[in-house]
């Protein structure tokens, strides 16, 4: 027995005729007698005395009629309900930002979230895309702001906006007053990288073209924060490869620099991201504009770049794979 069953009954009953109640359920005239006889077969009893001209339901067929008009309606309030909770814009929901993105994004955004969802209490967590892509499949976060994609068959992605990369360098490196900078293989070994953020620096090794296992350092220093790579290049040890938005609204250090690479830059893509079961639609939209029209006007240019994606490099599954 399926609901669909039971609506064709229902317009057989109002309209009394196989052909009429046929094209009201957009299905051909045969194959609503094939379903009828199913449902008949399945329950053992005639609904419909076929005998009868305009077609009449049996005494036990108008009582099981009623039962599906009531079971319809029920079902039609269950779909009613459901459009009413995904486009419900109040609860609490718990927001996971990449930490590599976290503390310049959010004082960007979070005043227009904020309006755009005035009865919601937003839970805002920063932490690094491992963490978040757990507490995701576990339920301890509603969703993740990420770069994408996660290579995840139970993720749905909702890109926002594609974030350029920029060579961060000591004022006292060769391409310092370039407009433009042209990675060379000798400033590769200088490359700082942060602990912890394999996403990140899967992206920095695939922009520097390296497919090592490890990103090749002269020296051990657990980095954590992009604030301290730019501290550490202040004192000329090694160069970075920097998010713009973690450089876009600063003044300028008298001892580091920051440009944009040659064509095509090298981005990466931010986007929302959910289990496949999440259903408020309606609250990712309005985070999506709300991200979307605090950025600044340079992010929202169309310009020449190519995607950088770390789901499937060999240095991320390693580094995963030893957690």
């Amino acid at each position: 027995m399926t609901i669909r069953q039971l609506r064709y009954i229902v317009v057989l009953d109002q309209e009394k005729h196989f052909a009429k109640a046929a094209e009201k359920c957009s299905i051909t005239q045969p194959g609503l007698t094939t379903q009828l006889k199913k449902l008949e077969e399945e329950i053992g009893l005639k609904i419909f005395d076929r005998s009868k001209v305009p077609l009449k339901p049996t005494p036990l067929g108008k009582e099981i009629i009623t039962m599906a008009q009531k079971a319809l309606h029920d079902v039609d309030a269950i779909r009613d309900f459901v459009v009413s909770q995904k486009n419900q814009l109040k609860g609490t929901i718990t927001l996971g930002v990449v930490a590599t993105l976290a503390p310049y994004l959010i004082p960007l955004c979070l005043r227009e979230m904020q309006k755009a969802l005035p009865q919601v209490k937003l839970v805002i967590r920063e932490a690094t895309t491992y963490d978040l892509m757990k507490e995701l499949e576990l339920g301890e976060i509603d969703i993740a702001i990420l770069a994408t994609p996660c290579g995840n068959p139970y993720f749905k992605e909702y890109p926002i906006f594609e974030e350029p990369f920029l060579a961060c360098l000591p004022t006292l490196h060769v391409q310092s007053n370039k407009t433009h900078y042209r990675l060379e293989p000798k400033d590769i070994d200088k490359l700082l990288i942060l602990a912890g953020e394999y996403c990140y620096n899967s992206q920095l090794l695939k922009i520097c073209d390296l497919h090592a296992k490890r990103a090749p350092r002269k020296f051990e220093y657990e980095i954590n924060t992009i604030e301290s790579l730019k501290n550490m290049i202040k004192s000329q040890h090694g160069f970075a490869i920097i998010p713009w938005l973690s450089e876009w609204d600063k003044e300028i250090s008298k001892k580091v620099v920051c440009i944009p690479f040659e064509d095509p830059q090298p981005v990466r893509e931010i986007s929302l991201v959910t289990t496949d079961t999440f259903s408020k639609k309606m609250i990712l939209e309005k985070i999506n504009q709300a991200i979307w029209e605090s950025l600044p006007k340079k992010l929202k240019e169309s310009n020449s770049y190519r995607k950088i994606r770390w789901d499937d490099s060999p240095y991320w599954k390693k580094a995963v794979a030893d957690l």
